[in-house]
């Protein structure tokens, strides 16, 4: 059965991975009783993850006919004679309305039912929530008819990935098990070489009281090392009262001494200190500044991506100077449409990610950077840049899923920018999942 690419945009994308069966229609009966039978309607609607009643439907309000879905033989009939074609345009305005998210136009999208009856599309890939055209004659039909939800997905996937980590934490607790016991076995051994000189020992001194007793966690090779350190080594302490009060004059002198000596030392210390950082800092400021100067003289010259990469190459400055200046330089005083403008001027993020390996994390940390200085807008668009940059192939799932834990663990895990690209990256890992379970 020929596939087709859900969307009429992206009918071109030879790796597009979202697609759906090619419509097969068979027209049945005469006259008035003449009727359109979608034979492979069940295929279609599985693709759209839509329930196959809700195109039927919309045929027949489309088309103002009866329309009808039987879910026990999975027909679906629309009364009188219709072209394949015009009902293939129908299903895109169906796709365009009911499945595409109207954020980034993935079809990966769930249908939800608010408590005012309003109907909403949940993207899986970037998080935006898509509000339905509520004067559309199927809206009703759905809310009288609301698809079924899963239940349980989600947990059933996380509880999959504890079992795996926790079994992983069972196997490495094994192997340390397995080690400690060979280890006391090699110990048990040699020290049984040795038991019948020292044993006799080892009797006369544990014979005392509970206090001489070595610890119970102490192995049997130590106890017989300390037991010869014993013998050689006499212990004596002076407790005549010259010499208590002797010891009591030094411990005060240290004390006194490390009382006065902190207050002198420790202000110079932080002085100096502060005055370094804040001298690299303004050291770093200026230089970021006048490379975002650069690369603006040149953009605004509407200098072309190709021209643009050996310009990059010639600037001083560390690669993480040049992207968060390349960011500025772009992006700066941007307050809305940030996703939009990131569209617009991708061939030179392209080009920025292509210099080396590690251009990807750079890249995601001048955008971190970015949403962390500018307006709580370009925050909120964060999941559709990256979804934006992971389409074009610029940046790489692994890449996108390192930087996110790293940022979870780093100093800035309470920020705002790791709860909005969340939806992403759980779109991301799920697909992978789904497509290791196939």
């Amino acid at each position: 059965m020929a596939l087709l690419n859900i969307g009429a945009g992206n009918s071109d994308d030879a790796f597009y991975r979202y697609k759906m069966p090619k419509m097969v229609t068979k027209i049945e009966g005469r006259g008035n009783g003449i009727k359109t039978n979608i034979v492979n309607m069940v295929d279609i609607a599985k693709a759209l993850a839509r329930p196959a009643a809700y195109t039927t439907k919309y045929f027949g309000c489309e088309l103002g006919a009866q329309s009808k879905f039987d879910e026990k033989t999975g027909t679906s009939i629309v009364n009188g004679s219709h072209d394949t074609a015009k009902l293939a345009g129908l299903l895109e305005n169906f796709i365009k309305k009911f499945v595409q998210c109207y954020g980034c136009g993935n079809p990966e999208t769930e249908i939800l039912i608010t408590k005012t009856q309003m109907i909403q599309l949940k993207c899986a890939a970037c998080g935006f929530v898509s509000d339905v055209d509520m004067r559309d004659k199927l809206t009703t039909f759905i809310i009288k008819n609301p698809p079924e939800q899963k239940k349980g997905s989600k947990d059933k996937k996380a509880m999959r990935r504890a079992e795996k980590e926790r079994l992983k934490e069972g196997e490495a607790a094994d192997e340390e098990l397995k080690k400690l016991k060979k280890e006391a076995k090699k110990k048990g051994t040699s020290s049984g070489k040795e038991g019948p000189v020292k044993a006799s020992s080892s009797k006369k001194k544990t014979s005392g009281s509970d206090e001489d007793r070595t610890s119970p966690t102490l192995s049997q090779a130590d106890e017989e090392e300390a037991d010869d350190d014993d013998d050689d080594v006499q212990w004596q302490t002076d407790t005549s009262i010259e010499a208590a009060r002797q010891r009591m004059q030094e411990q005060l002198n240290d004390a006194t001494a490390d009382m006065v000596m902190l207050p002198t030392n420790e202000p110079e210390k932080a002085k100096a200190e502060t005055k370094a950082n804040e001298s690299l800092e303004n050291g770093n400021s200026t230089a970021r500044g006048t490379l975002t100067d650069e690369l603006k003289k040149n953009l605004d010259k509407g200098i072309s991506p190709k021209q643009f990469q050996p310009l990059l190459g010639s600037l001083s400055g560390s690669a993480k100077e040049k992207m968060t200046a390349l960011f500025e330089a772009l992006f700066g005083g941007l307050e809305k449409g940030f996703a939009k403008e990131v569209s617009k001027k991708i061939n030179y993020l392209a080009v920025a990610a292509a210099q080396d390996e590690g251009s990807q994390l750079l890249l995601l940390q001048a955008i971190e950077g970015f949403c962390g200085k500018s307006s709580s807008s370009a925050l909120k668009e964060v999941a559709l840049v990256l979804k934006a940059l992971y389409d074009v192939d610029i940046l790489e799932e692994e890449c996108i899923v390192q930087w996110y834990q790293d940022g979870l663990k780093g100093g800035s895990k309470n920020s705002q920018i790791w709860k909005n690209a969340k939806p992403f990256i759980d779109w991301l890992q799920s697909a992978e999942s789904e497509t290791e379970e196939d």
